[in-house]
């Protein structure tokens, strides 16, 4: 097996794996299955996942599966032992153990006083000011080259286009200390069926020019420009108040202009080895002028 033709072999694999896992949160996700999915020897196929990814299957399921409950607890009224069970968690007390040992606070909590409250409280406010504890920036972002893959359908799940943005780079050895990691936001949430809404993960490299790209993986170029930043530290799952704050508290009042073109998003560290409520964002909004 030659060179090229070993590294798409591990890729599909792989990213078969990936999709079963976020496709089947509910169900039990057994690792010798998931094992017999990837084609690979049980004995040896964790070992190959790890080296890849840099954490355990089971950690992958674990931190995918809280994601998922994260979001639900945030932006949605469902029960939350039905959001267990939707998320792999049979049990409701080990799902109370493990959430609040990952997010700092039982599910119950985090829905009342999770990070998104702050900007959903924000926006309930009728002051005038944009008063607040955050900062939005006015920066001259230059044209990024990224490579992307694209991802249709809930922005919750975009995860899953990271991490086979993640394995296409690993099995080639194309992973820099300095690699940056972009979400690109083609449609608003709010407008837009779930089944219509259009991200790309992206990643930007030293040399990506020179980069050899072949499906899935494709050159995206960021206009530059002007920009918006707001700086977001909590979980993922938690920034749909922070956008519903940038847009309708803090635009209305900066006296700026929205411009035409995707918002991007940056994650400043790596979800695999931080607290969710340690993860650090800068939300991009694209100014006129």
């Amino acid at each position: 097996m030659n060179k090229l033709h070993a590294q798409r072999s591990y890729q599909d694999r792989l990213a078969r794996v990936q999709a079963h896992i976020h496709d089947h949160l509910s169900d039990e996700l057994d690792l010798n299955r998931l094992a017999d999915i990837a084609c690979m020897s049980p004995t040896h196929w964790h070992r190959i996942y790890h080296g890849v990814f840099g954490e355990t299957v089971a950690a992958t399921v674990k931190r995918v599966r809280l994601h998922s409950a994260a979001g639900m607890l945030a932006n949605s009224a469902i029960q939350i032992d039905e959001i267990a069970k939707r998320c792999g968690y049979p049990n409701l007390q080990s799902f109370t153990r493990i959430f609040s040992d990952n997010y700092g606070m039982p599910p119950a909590r985090y829905r009342k006083e999770g990070s998104h409250r702050q900007f959903h409280d924000a926006l309930e406010e009728q002051r005038e000011s944009v008063c607040g504890p955050w900062t939005v920036e006015i920066r001259d972002v230059p044209e990024m080259s990224l490579l992307t893959i694209d991802h249709h359908g809930s922005f919750m799940q975009i995860g899953e286009a990271f991490d086979r943005l993640f394995g296409w780079l690993a099995v080639r050895d194309l992973i820099e200390p300095n690699v940056r990691l972009i979400g690109v936001y083609h449609t608003d949430p709010d407008s837009f069926a779930e089944n219509d809404l259009f991200s790309k993960a992206g990643a930007l490299l030293d040399q990506t020019e020179s980069i050899t790209i072949e499906a899935p993986i494709e050159r995206t170029v960021v206009e530059a420009g002007r920009y918006a930043c707001l700086r977001y530290k909590g979980p993922y799952a938690d920034m749909k108040s922070a956008y519903l704050w940038l847009f309708g508290k803090w635009l209305p009042q900066s006296g700026e202009e929205v411009r035409e073109g995707p918002v991007f998003e940056e994650y400043l560290n790596n979800p695999r080895e931080t607290a969710p409520i340690e993860l650090l964002t800068e939300i991009y909004m694209p100014l006129e002028g």
